[in-house]
């Protein structure tokens, strides 16, 4: 998956000569965090999120009058050294760059100009997607070794049942470099048969455990 088939397209945005008062308006209207600062190209020129407003804001336990505070534009407060996103880009890519630098919003820009923003929630629920865990499915967790072939065979034991296979995730094992860990989503509710089959065939299945299995 590319950042163009889960980015939202129709992104509220926000100019530079937008007022403090006006972005609090605008997030709380349309329940957002962050706002891209754009030109009348639409070109990226910033980004200011709920926190940078908060920040530049009056203290409320001040008791004087500071509406000229929230009259500044947000060309003041912006962040314009902004890390931005391609459509192209890969969205495990771009989950690392989430992950990396601490961000909660990321603007999807082409050849300058905006064309969609992705959030902390937009990556969560492509996630979601992903591993095939919004679908009615069971989870299957298998120990391999790391070498060529074993996702294949694992599969092919599946393929026995004709059961549809919803999504594959590997990862190493903590213990073992020599170790991987296949998790998978099978398009059936009782995966017990097929645990049993893979464990009698030598593989290391740990989910569903053998207690699971027993009751």
């Amino acid at each position: 998956m590319i950042v163009q088939d889960m980015m939202n397209k129709k992104p509220i945005t926000a100019e530079s000569h937008t007022t403090i008062k006006e972005a609090f308006i605008l997030l709380r209207h349309h329940h957002i965090r962050h706002l891209p600062i754009v030109d009348s190209a639409k070109q990226l020129l910033g980004i200011v999120s709920d926190r940078d407003l908060r920040d530049a804001s009056p203290s409320i336990f001040d008791g004087e009058d500071h509406q000229a505070a929230f009259e500044r534009s947000l060309s003041e407060v912006m962040k314009k050294d902004v890390i931005s996103a391609h459509p192209l880009d890969f969205v495990e890519d771009t989950l690392s760059t989430f992950y990396d630098q601490q961000i909660g919003c990321l603007p999807v820009v082409e050849h300058g100009r905006l064309v969609g923003v992705i959030t902390e929630r937009d990556m969560l629920h492509t996630l979601i997607q992903l591993t095939g865990a919004h679908q009615p499915s069971s989870h299957l967790e298998i120990r391999v070794e790391n070498i060529a072939g074993k996702l294949a065979d694992v599969a092919n034991h599946i393929k026995k049942y004709k059961i549809n296979i919803n999504s594959v995730l590997v990862y190493p094992s903590n213990d073992e470099e020599a170790y991987k860990i296949i998790v998978l989503r099978i398009n059936t509710m009782n995966p017990l048969r097929i645990a049993n089959d893979l464990r009698a065939h030598g593989y290391d299945v740990l989910w569903p455990q053998e207690a699971e299995l027993s009751q």
